[in-house]
């Protein structure tokens, strides 16, 4: 309205425009207001425009004319951002376009002057560089927007705008070159430069040659204009930087015009020389960061080439296809990158492979893709490679989506099983899953399209789909566990209907599996996951993915409850979480939790909260916070479907209760100080995870608490951490539960505990100390260290009171520290012995790592704590550092028992002087006996005694000092006062001025802390001190480079540089550790290198580097072998320093030089170190090793790849190893040894050739062989196996053979005079290794194989004498037997003509002839020894079994052509004959057993029981003895123990008392077979002659002891594993018979071993234990005691399973009444010395430091009380029993009674808070409790003082223990 009165020129509407304009202009770049300026004025009437405009212009006028070089940056993000679809912004910008241009020119110039004022401060820098990036940025977004650059009238020389153009374009030329700047920078102004070009040059035609002559160097400065010339000077006429030059290729690429081919020929002619160029720049390029940007350039070179192919001419065509020199160059460098460290490379590279594709297609002209040569090379080429390369997965994936899957199918059917094996390998399972997916959907795609009705599905499943279920039911852990991740997903969301395939086969396999488990698998099946665990893998998956949403397909429908439950507590833990994932994963996050589905998550819960994997538990607390989240927000639902319900429904009571309420109490219940680490894991973490959904705490109680805060004491600090954050979270009244007496005696606890001995207690301490803060609950005499109190505002009330409460705590700790560190100047040994000081420290450290401590309110009284702080550290340090610096402090005390040893240490005392007044350090003591130190005797003699100086312990008693005792206190003292400086650093804020107020760490103060740390680092000799000063030293250095003050952020460098001097100079005065490694000197460097800015130059890393390198290398004088140790060291630790990450890569070649020279170095140190630098080098090219295979296919690369990344290695290496070469056999009477032969074939035998090399390759691997070959001749044995080793992967698959012909037409003539052994050796090495090699490759088809092998078998045939007594080296002999009977392996097949390929060569007939006429038929003379004797035999023995075999196989029966038969081989004189041959017939025995072989046993050794008795009796050899035993174990007894008397003479009950007498005495594997061999003697008795039963008696009870004997948990796993196998086949003869054979006395002690196993520590015992409750349940009598008969269950469901079990046998045996006292003694645990108990804890507390008693991390031992109890009084309560005398029960009360008084007395005698203070003396008497009290209520009930309600145990009440395992007689699960 106003403009329509007034017209445009009211003052109002131009001042309101003017203001909108500042506005805009004042915002800041990322202010949301500025884009809504923008967008409103876009929107402005016509008639403002001009007003608008001309207030925008006004306004970015005052803005450019601005002279601030700090506010350059905003203005040019204002011109940035009105060229940002804003039209005003654009308007004004043409408006003043010559004066932006004019301002960004001035800006460019003076910033990048600022840059060079401020070098060395990179954080200035940092902000500058940026502002010049924004620049150059915005200079070409103008370019690019602005009209006013469109017309040719700027383009006068004259004009301004042409001016500041060409004064840009020279800016960003000066940018290109400067090396000072970062990458991005250089990146950007190539850009700019070729857009510059672009715009400014005419004709437009032109351009391309232009820039084409930039490209290539061959510009013609007589022909550029003088504009160009004198702005891109550099370009046109000096050389420039590889850089330079590939960020020209990028500007090249994306900002000229290749669309539909606009520029012609000439730009195709660009396009071939950009190629040209980028291929030579990948030659030279070596710095990691410019090869990624080489190979996004290269991508986006194929996409451009995409688009010329396009519209291009034929000639191009030509240029371009598959079999050109540019294609065939782009696959070179695929193959050679496509294994690159960097992910983001190895993902260019595909982008490269796939765009080549497209470009052949392009080139083809309509051909036919399928039939195409090219691809189909291509596809042959990639399928023949091994499936480890990760490249090949990525390129199959593009050839299949080019090309289509069914040729490739066609190839080989079995690929999808091919890739699925893979996938156990964890980094190629990604690879592996993508290409699946790409291909099961390219074949889903084809199949529909070629076949019209639904037929095609099947054929899809079959492919897909069962190879699937095959590996998720009997593939490894890791296979299926990854195929589940990710393939699985994958394959159910693109076919849904795939699931109800799945799950109708794996449930036919379950009831299948479970029809035949009445025979009773073997560990191996119940080990695995089989098919309901793939049944519950793929429900679970189909769950989450929401593919169960149809009412036919609801999970209920598709599995019973029965399989849910057995799922839960399956044996195999990734079945028990995908169970547990089906019932809590969902879709959708409101479905309701079913009443059912609660019921069996209580019982998941309460059999599986014990797991020792992390993993497991990381997984269960994930899953089941899932499904917290899911009740609570299910709750709406559940609510408006109650409110919904009819009045007269039963309301779903379960569903509608918290689940806090039915889970919270179980779970705070299991956290009892019996519980095992795992345990307590996961319980806390649950109750976490319900505090954090609900924010619930109301049943929290006293009790709960106090159980909370017993965690502190756990000696794994996952557990206190976890325990620590739930308190926090937890109500702040709970302080309400401790009295002020209580407070205080927990506050005295932390105090002492942080005094301990033992290194965890002050980590308890420092837990405690920081609850007692953060609970405002310090006791009130600590106020008396407060001098100012705080004044609290209203918001931050509890921030102030932690604060005064951390600084009381702080202060107290600091008066106590430093009463000790004054005691300890006086006596160090005191100090270890009574009050090591680390502990206070530790608990100072982990008070101000809770604290904010950047706004903190008492700075006044916190400055002089820190002060005092730093000065009490550096006082304690400088007690403790002589020990840790002296030169072995390891062993420093001077304590030993003869007066030469005590001399010894003389030096080392003389070195350290600390301040010690007992003159302990000043001469050595010398001991009357070795194992004990009276330390009475420090000050005088051993005759003496001065009372005086006894060192008292905590409890007044004298103690010994150990060496392990002071050096502890040392080293964790200086450790803590690292990790305290180091958190101060990094925690203070720092007072960068002198008069600031906020700061608490001055200047001086941080120069002294690194000095102090640079003094340790260099100077420390413990490793656990130096190691943990650099973990501090790290926090100090990452502050110092963010500092904004010079001074301090220039710091490192000097220190770096000095500390280079130092060791460049190599000062014998040095105090430089030059042994150990070097001790802390590689830590400290690492620090300074590590903190570094990973985004600038890197220039310290690059002159350290080079400064190390260069020491490294080979030393002229001895003066300087120090130096050259100290740079190995240094280089192998930067090697190792995964920060670092790819900025090392470009110095591996240097450090792979140095290391190999160095090998050869005179001084072993050198040697050393070089080569722990050479192994460092080794994992850092060729990655960690995954396996035990030294030569995993993993940890090898194509000799193209690594050549091509180490291309300075090639001609070193070359050269290294034609020097050793060519002297390796020279005729010196010395033999040379070429120590740096190791290193060179180490490298090289990690090589393989690819398919993919080609034939033209300038880094060609072939000029190796023949020096490797020659190396062969090495005199050094190990020389030889390697360099046999190296040349395998230098031979291709196809030139073995013929290779192979060579090497042996090279071995002399029996009639040849001379020649040399080691020639001979290692020539038939070479053979032998390249013929395995052969053998192995899975690539050949059968009859090409055949044939081959036929080849070489007949050159071997020439050269046989080899092999016989004509040669007289038995080393060489062996060899050339080990090469025969590799070729009877591989040829040993029936061909076509069913006659196999060596019988038709007559070979068998030379090798019965070399058996013959061998020393294993003649034997040897009496006294014969020569070097290779037992290679020698065990080659014959192997070739004389194959020889027997191949007679066995060919004659059946008839045996009359056996070269040599076993018997004579097993009567032998040598053990390695006897062993070899008995192992082979133990392979057979044992698969004849298993009723795996094909037929049974061959009939030459059907009779052979009599042979093996002789054999057991005589055999002296153990290896064998054992062997023979197994053997007996594996036959049928039928066979063989009728003969014993006729043999042996001995009955077989003798000779089963034999068999006990050597599982009494043996060693141990001898132990566990006998007693397997003598279980299954008795086994064989009970079957034969039940009615003598009763004469074995007294043999039965001693194997019963036997038995008990290999339970123990002292005992190996392998006795224990033994144990319960014999256990499991005894099972229905002595522990479920329903007739006892033993006593009740030995049954029930067989069934206590059972019960000890399946508490044992090792996963593997328990899980054989199970096997044996598994056969127990699944017997005839006892399948109807519990519902998991035939079931593979876990063993923490496996005890109460056992006990119900055994319960029911008591009554089925009537056996109540004896065997409830025995059962009653169980619970109490007779046999437990109480007191003796808890004394020698006390004894093993105070003597030893580091000893460690046996320790079960898994067993809980009232779970078992518990169960016991349970299952005791149910069959009391079931029975209605009553003892007929209860005098029996008498003594049982009696002691219960007794245990219950002692107890009492024992508690009483306790500390306070003795929880914390005496924690194993308080578990173990708080179990015994326990264990009293269940049995106490047991022995009322049977009197019948109780009444009917079931008596649970109080610290273990759980209500998921309600329903009861067993079941009615009559019922029995699915």
């Amino acid at each position: 309205e106003k403009v329509n009165k007034n017209g445009l020129c009211d003052p109002t509407i131009q001042s309101s425009l003017d203001i909108i304009a500042g506005i805009y202009l004042s915002l800041s770049l990322k202010n949301p207001l500025k884009k809504v300026l923008a967008s409103s004025l876009n929107g402005l009437p016509e008639f403002f425009l001009t007003e608008a405009i001309h207030s925008f212009t006004s306004r970015l006028q005052k803005e450019l004319n601005t002279t601030d070089l700090y506010s350059y940056r905003k203005v040019i993000d204002n011109i940035s951002s009105c060229m940002d679809n804003f039209n005003l912004g654009t308007a004004s910008i043409n408006n003043l376009l010559k004066n932006v241009l004019h301002f960004l020119q001035k800006s460019l110039i003076e910033i990048l002057e600022e840059n060079r004022k401020f070098a060395g401060n990179h954080i200035v820098q940092t902000r500058l560089m940026n502002d010049l990036l924004v620049g150059i940025r915005v200079s070409m977004l103008l370019v690019q927007k602005i009209q006013g650059l469109q017309g040719n009238l700027w383009k006068a020389s004259s004009s301004p705008i042409w001016q500041s153009m060409c004064g840009l374009l020279s800016i960003f030329t000066k940018f290109l070159s400067d090396d000072d700047l970062l990458q991005t920078i250089h990146s950007t102004s190539g850009l700019a430069i070729i857009l510059f070009i672009k715009t400014m040059f005419h004709p437009s035609e032109k351009i391309p040659d232009l820039v084409s002559n930039l490209l290539l160097r061959s510009a013609d400065c007589t022909s550029i204009p003088e504009w160009f010339l004198s702005s891109c000077r550099s370009l046109c006429c000096a050389d420039i930087s590889e850089s330079a030059l590939l960020f020209l290729c990028q500007g090249t690429l994306a900002m000229l015009d290749w669309q539909d081919g606009s520029m012609g020929q000439s730009g195709e002619a660009l396009l071939l020389d950009t190629a040209h160029v980028l291929f030579t720049l990948n030659s030279q390029i070596k710095e990691s960061t410019l090869e990624m940007f080489l190979s996004r350039i290269l991508a986006s070179w194929t996409n451009s080439a995409i688009h010329v192919l396009k519209s291009s001419s034929p000639s191009l065509k030509d240029n371009m296809n598959g079999n050109s020199s540019i294609v065939g160059r782009l696959l070179e460098y695929v193959y050679t990158h496509w294994e690159h460290p960097l992910d983001a490379l190895r993902h260019q590279t595909k982008i490269i492979f796939k765009n080549l594709l497209q470009m052949h297609q392009l080139t083809m002209e309509g051909a036919e893709l399928v039939t195409d040569p090219f691809f189909l090379e291509l596809t042959e080429s990639l399928l023949q490679l091994e499936w480890h390369i990760k490249g090949k997965y990525t390129c199959l994936s593009c050839l299949v989506e080019c090309v289509g899957i069914e040729r490739i199918l066609a190839v080989d059917k079995t690929i999808p099983s091919q890739i699925l094996e893979v996938m156990g390998d964890q980094s190629l399972v990604p690879y592996a899953s993508d290409l699946l997916e790409t291909m099961f959907k390219n074949h889903k795609s084809h199949l529909k399209s070629q076949t019209v009705d639904g037929i095609w599905i099947d054929q899809w499943h079959e492919t897909w789909v069962s190879p699937l279920l095959l590996i998720l039911c009997e593939g490894n852990l890791d296979q299926k566990s990854y195929v589940i991740d990710y393939y699985l997903p994958k394959l159910l969301n693109y076919s849904h209907e795939s699931l109800r395939y799945m799950v109708k086969i794996l449930q036919t396999s379950i009831d299948a599996k479970t029809g035949q488990e009445q025979s009773f698998p073997s560990l191996g099946y119940y080990n695995s996951r089989g098919a309901l665990g793939a049944l519950m893998a793929c429900l679970r998956i189909a769950r989450a993915h929401g593919h169960l949403q149809s009412a036919a397909d609801t999970w209920e429908n598709l599995v019973s409850s029965a399989r849910i439950k057995q799922g839960l507590i399956h044996q195999h833990c990734q079945v028990r979480l995908d169970t547990l994932g089906l019932l809590c994963e969902s879709n959708r996050s409101t479905e309701i939790v079913s009443t059912e589905e609660m019921q069996w998550i209580q019982f998941f819960i309460t059999y599986n909260l014990n797991s020792q994997s992390p993993g497991v538990r990381q997984q269960i607390c994930s899953l089941l916070k899932k499904l917290f989240c899911r009740i609570q927000e299910s709750s709406q639902v559940l609510y408006k479907l109650e409110q919904s319900k009819s009045k007269h429904e039963p309301k779903n009571e379960l569903t509608k209760q918290h689940p806090s309420v039915s889970l919270q109490q179980y779970k705070v219940g299991t956290l009892g100080p019996w519980s095992s680490c795992g345990g307590r894991f996961l319980s806390i973490s649950l109750c976490s995870n319900v505090y954090t959904v609900y924010q619930l705490s109301h049943d929290i109680d006293v009790g709960r608490f106090q159980t909370l805060m017993e965690c502190f004491t756990s000696t794994f600090e996952e557990v206190k951490i976890l325990a620590f954050d739930l308190l926090m979270k937890l109500s702040k009244t709970a302080v309400q539960f401790q009295d002020s007496e209580k407070l205080q005696s927990l506050f005295q606890a932390a105090l002492e505990l942080s005094t301990s001995t033992k290194p965890h207690d002050c980590v308890t301490a420092s837990y405690l100390l920081n609850f007692l803060i953060w609970q405002d609950a310090l006791p009130s005499s600590l106020s008396a260290h407060l001098i100012q109190q705080v004044a609290c505002g209203h918001g931050d009330k509890s921030a102030a009171v932690v604060e005064r409460n951390t600084l009381m705590v702080i202060k107290c700790l600091m008066e106590n520290l430093e009463e000790e560190v004054s005691q300890a100047e006086n006596s160090l040994l005191q100090a270890a012995a009574s009050f090591p000081m680390y502990g206070r420290v530790h608990c100072i450290t982990g008070a101000l790592q809770k604290l904010s401590l950047n706004s903190l309110q008492l700075v006044s009284e916190w400055r002089p704590v820190v002060e005092k702080l730093l000065l009490m550290s550096y006082r304690l340090s400088a007690v403790v550092s002589p020990v840790i610096q002296s030169s072995s402090p390891e062993g420093l005390i001077p304590m030993d028992t003869d007066s030469e040893s005590a001399s010894r240490l003389q030096m080392i005392l003389n070195e350290i002087q600390p301040r010690d007044t007992n003159d302990y350090f000043s001469q050595a003591k010398i001991l009357k006996e070795c194992d004990s130190f009276d330390l009475k005797d420090l000050n005088f003699t051993v005759s003496k005694i001065d009372m005086s100086a006894e060192i008292k312990g905590k409890e007044g008693k004298t103690c010994d000092v150990t060496a392990q005792m002071v050096l502890v206190c040392c080293w964790r003292s200086m450790k803590e006062v690292a990790l305290l400086l180091g958190t101060l650093c990094q925690l203070l804020p720092m007072k960068s001025v002198p008069e600031s107020s906020d700061g608490l760490l001055t200047v001086e103060q941080v120069k002294e802390i690194g000095d102090y740390f640079k003094q340790h680092l260099l100077q420390s000799r413990h490793r656990g001190a130096f190691e943990l000063a650099y973990t501090g030293f790290v926090k100090l250095t990452e502050i110092l480079n963010r500092c904004p003050n010079v001074s301090l952020q220039k710091l490192p460098e000097q220190w770096l540089w000095n500390v280079l001097e130092e060791i460049k100079c190599s000062d014998p005065s040095s105090k430089l550790c030059a042994t150990r490694r070097s001790a802390g000197i590689p830590f400290y460097i690492q620090a300074l290198l590590a903190s570094e800015p990973k985004k600038g130059k890197m220039d310290l890393l690059k002159i350290t580097m080079k400064e190390l390198i260069s020491l490294a290398g080979p030393a002229d004088d001895s003066q300087s072998t120090v130096s050259q140790v100290h740079a190995l060291n240094i280089l192998r630790a930067l090697f190792r320093d995964t920060r670092l990450g790819e900025n090392i890569i470009p110095y591996v070649a240097d450090g792979a030089k140095a290391a190999i020279l160095g090998f050869t170095s005179p001084v072993w140190a050198v040697r050393n170190s070089s080569t722990l630098l050479f192994s460092t080098l080794i994992t850092r090219i060729f990655g960690v090793k995954k396996g035990k295979d030294e030569l995993s296919k993993t940890n090898r690369m194509t000799g193209r790849e690594f050549f091509s990344r180490f291309p300075e290695l090639y001609p070193f290496l070359l050269k290294q190893l034609e020097a050793v070469a060519n002297t390796v056999d020279s005729d010196m009477a010395e033999p040379n040894r070429h120590p740096s032969m190791f290193l060179l074939l180490l490298v090289l035998e990690r090589l393989y050739p690819s398919p993919m090399d080609g034939t033209t390759s300038t880094l060609s691997m072939a000029p190796f062989v023949p020096f490797i070959m020659r190396c062969g001749r090495s005199p050094i044995y190990r020389s030889r196996e390697m360099a046999a080793r190296a040349l395998v992967p230098f031979v291709m698959v196809d030139h073995i053979p013929e290779t192979i012909r060579s090497l042996l037409a090279t071995l002399p003539n029996c009639t040849d005079q001379c020649f040399r052994q080691n020639h001979i050796h290692g020539t038939l090495l070479q053979v032998f290794h390249l013929l395995q090699a052969y053998s192995d490759s899975k690539h050949r088809t059968n009859s090409d194989f055949q044939h081959e092998l036929t080849d070489i078998t007949v050159c071997t045939k020439a050269k046989l004498w080899l092999a016989k007594r004509q040669n007289p080296c038995l080393v060489t002999r062996a060899v050339y037997i080990d090469i025969l009977f590799l070729l009877t392996r591989c040829l040993n097949k029936p061909t076509k003509d069913n006659q196999p390929v060596l019988e038709s060569l007559g070979f068998w007939e030379e090798v019965r002839g070399i058996i013959s006429g061998s020393e294993l038929i003649t034997g040897f003379p009496g006294t014969f020894k020569m070097p290779g004797l037992p290679q020698y035999l065990q080659s014959l023995t192997r070739l004389g079994i194959a020889a027997l075999w191949a007679v066995v196989a060919k004659n059946g029966e008839q045996t009359r052509n056996v070269p040599i038969s076993f018997s004579q081989l097993l009567e032998s004189a040598f053990p390695e004959v006897r062993s070899l041959t008995l192992e082979a017939l133990l392979d057979r025995f044992s698969l004849a057993a298993s009723g795996l072989g094909e037929k049974g046993l061959p009939a030459l050794l059907c009779n052979m029981g009599e042979k093996f008795l002789l054999l057991a009796m005589k055999e002296n050899h153990p290896e064998c003895f054992c062997k023979i035993l197994k053997i007996l174990h594996h036959m049928d007894p039928n066979e063989w123990l009728p003969q014993t008397e006729d043999c042996v003479h001995l009955t077989p009950k003798e000779f089963l008392i034999w068999t006990m007498d050597i599982a009494s005495n043996e060693r141990s594997e001898i132990q566990n077979v006998a007693l397997r061999l003598a279980s299954k003697v008795i086994a064989h008795h009970m079957q034969t002659r039940a009615e003598n039963r009763d004469s074995i008696a007294p043999e039965l009870k001693r194997w019963v002891q036997l038995v008990v004997l290999s339970c123990g948990d002292h005992l190996p796993t392998e006795s224990r594993l033994a144990a319960a196998e014999v256990l499991t086949s005894m099972t229905p003869f002595f522990l479920t018979n329903p007739h006892p054979v033993l006593e009740l006395q030995d049954t029930l002690t067989l069934w206590r071993c059972v019960l000890t196993l399946l508490q044992s520590e090792e996963q593997a015992v328990r899980d054989a234990a199970t096997e044996t409750v598994t056969t127990a349940m699944s017997q005839e009598n006892t399948c109807q005691a519990t519902e998991f008969a035939f079931c593979q269950v876990d063993a923490s469901i496996a005890l109460p399973l056992a006990l119900a079990v055994l319960c029911d046998l008591l009554q089925q045996w009537d056996q109540l009444a004896p065997g409830l006292p025995i059962l009653l003694g169980w619970l109490l645990g007779e046999g437990d010395d109480l007191v003796f108990c808890v004394e020698s804890t006390q004894q093993v507390e105070g003597d030893y430091l580091f000893e460690k008693e046996e320790v079960n991390f898994w067993a809980e031992p009232l779970i078992f009380v518990k169960h016991l109890h349970k299952h005791l009084f149910r069959l009391l309560s079931k029975s209605g029993w009553h003892p007929s005398s209860p005098e029996r029960l008498c003594h049982l009360q009696k002691t219960a009674s007794e245990q219950c008084h002692l107890l009492s007395q024992l508690f009483r005698e306790l500390p306070p808070a003795a929880e914390f203070l005496k924690t194993v003396e308080f578990t173990r008497l708080r179990i015994q409790e326990e264990k009293t009290l269940a049995c106490s209520r047991l022995l009322a009930f049977l009197e019948g003082k109780e009444g009917e309600d079931t008596p649970v145990l109080s610290s273990l009440d759980s209500p998921a223990e309600a329903r009861p395992l067993t079941l009615p007689r009559t019922e029995m699960a699915r």
